[in-house]
């Protein structure tokens, strides 16, 4: 059955707009014919805000108190796995934190912008392009490719264990006292306290708040310097000397103090702060919190039953540790291997080192609130610039870099040949190789680690100028044998050490630091960087030529006319004026690069097609090279993305955009799929969760010092917040603390939901609006048939046996015992794991369908109804079949009194939604690759189609793009008007990597 659209004309005007069209010109408008009529409207809400009786009320200001409950049921469903834990006081502060943010948004919108400019009526001429858009047939191939592939990682892997018993086993010899169980005996011999040496709980909590999230120390004292205050608390210090001396003197962290050395490079002497990376190392295999989780053993994970499909994603699942694990059996069977990754990041105000290990899994490395890495070094932040010769300078730098580095590292050359006992959580003792395997940095960083020159690729010895020529994934690495052998060549002489380091391509520096560590070849150890070489790299330089190909005024206006999601951020201001860009700025102008081009001509009248083309395969490549698990076949997919941009790629050159592609960051990509083989997916070594530690442990270390002679305090500093954090956990596992909280146990948040499900919904129990007449919900939500949609449902939900026509006449009997329902503005989606394998994270998600108003600073805040993908019962994890696209218009709940007469001898429904439904997908496009939908609209009146679901059939929100062809988007469309002005529209499959990988 068809809906009607209904329509208002502006007083002002004489326009007719739709109900949020007429809502949004008032707000817009410039007209002084029409300033009247929003001066008006504004006064008839603000005397609806005086008087009680209105209905209305609630529309502009929630009041959850101003109407009966009248039966309405604020209970779960069992259906729908729905949270109730959000009290009122807390939903009606984040649906006002989320009008915050659409208002400033709003006010954006009418922001001056420049009017479009003309089309070019005389177009260059291009030679013709030999790359042919791809045919159907072979998209649907590549589709059908890539669906394969990744359901490969939906299944359980097939599992080869390391051969042999004696790798990775415990020594057998008595048991060790645990770090927790020597932990205890040092703080606490008797074991009454849980908190000790603190005498109290209030004590511990002054003291974790004064250390980790209190001002500074002077602050401190002065608040407990306030009379009573410390005796009332009962607390055992009275400032922050006698805090600081607490915590120095009766804590511990199990990782080592800071040692202070100095080294003497070009007759200068320099500070070294740094750690025994031994203990270090100690410290993360021995942490109670990481027993159970440790990895001892390499792995090879298969897709297939006859092993020939390799899956890849921790450490332990790489060639790599296979590799090396045999290589030292050869030698001393029974080894247990210690991956030791480093990180290191450059400033003004230090040098930071970061170390951790490969046998704790991805998941807590990557996270600094884990506590899976540790500070390992201090080196010296200095420019040289009493050098005056900038070769000598470099030269010097390098050198003092590699002496620092020598020194820190200096102990893993014993200990990865013979081992070391180490001693897990658990109280278990293996014999332990702790062996350099990874380095990440930034492209300087790589450079200076591998000795290389600038221009030039630190892990292969491709040619300067045939940087970004081609792609080929199987460069050969350097040879390090040659590298080694010119190393040696230092005993001969300054002139004969030169001309070898020349030969064998790298800077002559003395003694670089991974020299003499066993089983480490430091050109495979070189990783991937999406954060610098994607990221902060490639896709920089993208939208510079994007932004030359295409110009700026359009760019940035298609910009400001996307509509909102809850995984898009929106730049109403544009992206070509944006200065400083972080890399989640960057990430954020990915999701929607491909929409903002698709479509838009030239400048000078040449074919978008290879450009289109060009910057589809790099983001396909981006998407690719984050997930959490790759297979031999999607591996395969990541050099075919690369292959497609190189491909493509010389339309830049015939834009005049580029003359050619020697980037050193661009040619990196080539080594992604060799990195990801030997040592798990990039998300084990990227420095996007590291950038974290750098403001933990370098920019707030340095914020608590005097700024003089910073080193010695910020290495303080720092080993007390990591007594704090290892106190942290030990309330957690005393017996008193155990005992305690065996009646505190959380209830489950969710209600179990039946059949299939690959998201969870979570919705708050206060309604945003508590009772809210079907009258108002036809005028300010644009439900204008909810009683008719309703009715059909309802038919249909009693009896799902009946056809179309016996719905359509069943329901014409419909009488609903009812004229208010409850209205909820938001619901949130928890995305399970788009692989079956465990290691993906959960990505949450939310739409919104609310009405606009007035906040509580006066500002206009546009109404919001996204747009959703909506499973018909036939849809499964993955594509678009069985899923339709449809923007929802209200979510809202059934008395209960209703839903007893409604549905009589079945389960009622839950919580439901008016949606107004999409065409059915139609493509994928042949150049860019995205589905297109249209509103779906009746074929007499052309009205929009409408209908309520469950909200449990709602699979996530959907992001739109709208679509323009053949020039330049209208100016009267804004991002809160867009999906009610525009007609046709794109599917974008990069608002996340969960879209990503289950949309083909």
């Amino acid at each position: 059955m068809s809906t009607r659209q209904v329509l208002k004309k502006c007083p002002g005007c004489q326009n007719i707009f739709s109900i949020s069209g007429y809502d949004s010109h008032l707000l817009q408008t410039t007209n002084p014919g029409c300033r009247p009529v929003l001066r008006a409207e504004v006064a008839s809400a603000q005397a609806a805000l005086s008087d009680p009786e209105n209905s209305d009320k609630s529309l502009i200001f929630p009041d959850f108190d101003d109407f009966d409950d009248s039966g309405v049921d604020t209970g779960t469903h069992s259906g729908v796995p729905v949270e109730e834990g959000d009290t009122q006081e807390l939903a009606a502060q984040e649906e006002e934190e989320d009008f915050e943010g659409d208002a400033r948004n709003f006010e954006a919108e009418a922001s001056w912008e420049p009017s479009p400019a003309p089309t070019d009526v005389h177009p260059r001429a291009y030679p013709p392009s030999n790359i042919a858009e791809e045919s159907t047939e072979a998209q649907g191939r590549s589709r059908a490719r890539h669906r394969r592939a990744d359901e490969q990682l939906r299944a359980k892997t097939f599992v080869v264990a390391y051969p042999g018993q004696q790798a990775g086993t415990p020594i057998s010899r008595p048991r060790e006292r645990t770090a927790y169980e020597t932990y205890q005996k040092y703080i606490d011999a008797e074991n009454v306290n849980p908190y000790a040496p603190f005498t109290s709980r209030m004590d511990w909590e002054v003291a974790r708040w004064a250390k980790m999230r209190g001002p500074g120390s002077t602050a401190v004292s002065e608040l407990l310097q306030i009379e009573e205050l410390a005796t009332l608390l009962g607390l055992s210090y009275k400032n922050s000397r006698e805090l600081n001396m607490i915590v120095d003197e009766k804590l511990t962290s199990n990782r080592p103090r800071f040692i202070r050395r100095e080294i003497v490079v070009a007759g200068e002497v320099f500070e070294v702060y740094y750690r025994d990376v031994l203990q270090c190392i100690r410290a993360l295999y021995g942490d109670p919190e990481f027993a159970g989780l440790l990895v001892f053993v390499p792995e090879k994970h298969y897709s297939d039953a006859a092993h020939t499909k390799r899956v890849y994603f921790d450490v332990h699942t790489g060639k790599w540790w296979w590799s090396t694990q045999a290589r030292l059996d050869e030698q001393l069977p029974g080894a247990t291997v210690v991956p030791t990754q480093l990180t290191s990041f450059g400033s003004k105000t230090a040098y930071p080192v970061y170390m951790t290990i490969g046998n704790l899994p991805k998941d807590v490395r990557r996270k600094p609130s884990r506590r899976g890495q540790i500070l390992l070094a201090y080196l010296p932040s200095t420019n040289l610039k009493h050098i005056s010769n900038k070769e000598a300078r470099r030269r010097t730098l390098s050198n003092l870099y590699h002496a620092c580095m020598r020194l820190v590292l200096a102990p893993l050359k014993e200990a990865g040949v013979s081992g070391i006992n180490l001693t897990s959580g658990d109280g278990a003792t293996r014999r332990g190789h702790p062996i350099f395997a990874m380095y990440i940095g930034d492209y300087p960083e790589q450079l200076l680690v591998t000795c290389c020159k600038n221009g030039t690729c630190p892990k292969c010895s491709i040619l300067r100028e045939e940087i970004g020529v081609d792609t080929d994934a199987h460069h050969p690495l350097r040879d390090l044998d040659k590298v080694l052998d010119a190393l040696d060549e230092f005993d001969n002489g300054a002139l004969a050490f030169s001309r070898a380091c020349r030969d064998a391509g790298i800077k002559p520096v003395v003694q670089p630091f991974w020299a003499d560590l066993p089983f480490v070849d430091i050109f495979a150890s070189i990783t991937p960087d999406l954060l610098h070489q994607l990221y902060q790299g490639v896709f920089k330089h993208l939208i510079s030529w994007l932004k030359h190909a295409y110009g700026a005024e359009e760019l940035d206006a298609r910009c400001r006319r996307l509509p909102p999601n809850h995984q898009i951020r929106l730049f109403l201001k544009g992206i070509t004026t944006l200065q400083k860009v972080t890399g989640k700025e960057h990430a954020d102008i990915c999701r929607i690069l491909l929409g903002i081009i698709t479509g838009l001509p030239l400048q000078d009248g040449a074919s978008p097609v290879r450009l289109v083309q060009a910057v589809r395969a790099l983001l396909d490549f981006l998407y690719l090279s984050q997930y959490p698990a790759h297979t031999t076949d999607t591996l395969a997919l990541l050099h075919d993305a690369l292959d497609r941009f190189h491909a493509n790629k010389t339309i830049f050159v015939d834009l005049g955009i580029r003359q050619h592609f020697r980037l050193p960051k661009l040619h990196a990509l080539d080594h992604y799929t060799q990195s990801i083989k030997l040592f798990g997916t990039t998300d084990n070594y990227d420095t996007q969760y590291t950038e974290r530690l750098h403001i933990d442990f370098t920019k707030n270390a340095y914020r608590a010092t005097n700024h003089k002679d910073e080193l010695p305090q910020m290495t303080t500093w720092l080993e007390r917040r990591e007594k704090i954090l290892r106190h942290s956990a030990y309330p957690r596992r005393h017996p008193q603390y155990r005992k305690s909280a065996v009646n505190c146990l959380p209830l489950t948040r969710y209600a179990c939901c039946t059949g299939p499900a690959w998201t969870r919904i979570k919705i708050t129990k206060w309604p945003s609006i508590k009772a809210l007449s079907l009258i108002d919900a036809a005028k300010h939500y644009g439900a204008v048939y909810l009683r008719d949609a309703l009715a059909r449902f309802i038919v249909h939900y009693c009896d799902p046996m009946l056809s179309t026509a016996e719905v359509e006449q069943a329901s014409l009997n419909v009488v609903l015992p009812f004229n208010k329902v409850q209205a909820f503005h938001k619901i949130k989606f928890v995305l399970d794991n788009a692989q079956a394998l465990g290691i993906m994270e959960d990505i949450h998600d939310a739409a919104f369908a609310r009405p606009s108003r007035v906040d509580t600073q006066g500002r206009a805040v546009p109404g919001r109804f996204d747009t959703i993908l909506v499973n018909d019962g036939t849809g499964g994890w993955s594509g678009v079949q069985g899923y339709e696209v449809a923007q929802i218009r209200l979510i809202f709940k059934l008395p209960r009194a209703a839903n007893e007469r409604l549905f009589p001898g079945v389960l009622a429904p839950g919580h439901l939604a008016y949606i107004e439904r999409f065409t059915p997908f139609a493509g994928p496009d042949r150049t860019h690759g995205m589905y297109s939908v249209t509103c779906r609209r009746d074929g007499s009146s052309g009205a929009r189609l409408a209908t309520v679901v469950e909200i449990r059939n709602i699979r996530r929100s959907c992001h739109l793009f709208p679509v323009v062809l053949g020039g330049a988007i209208p100016r009267a469309w804004t991002s809160s008007n867009v999906l009610d002005e525009c007609d046709r529209f794109y599917v974008n499959p990069f608002s996340d990597l969960h879209m990503y990988m289950t949309l083909f």
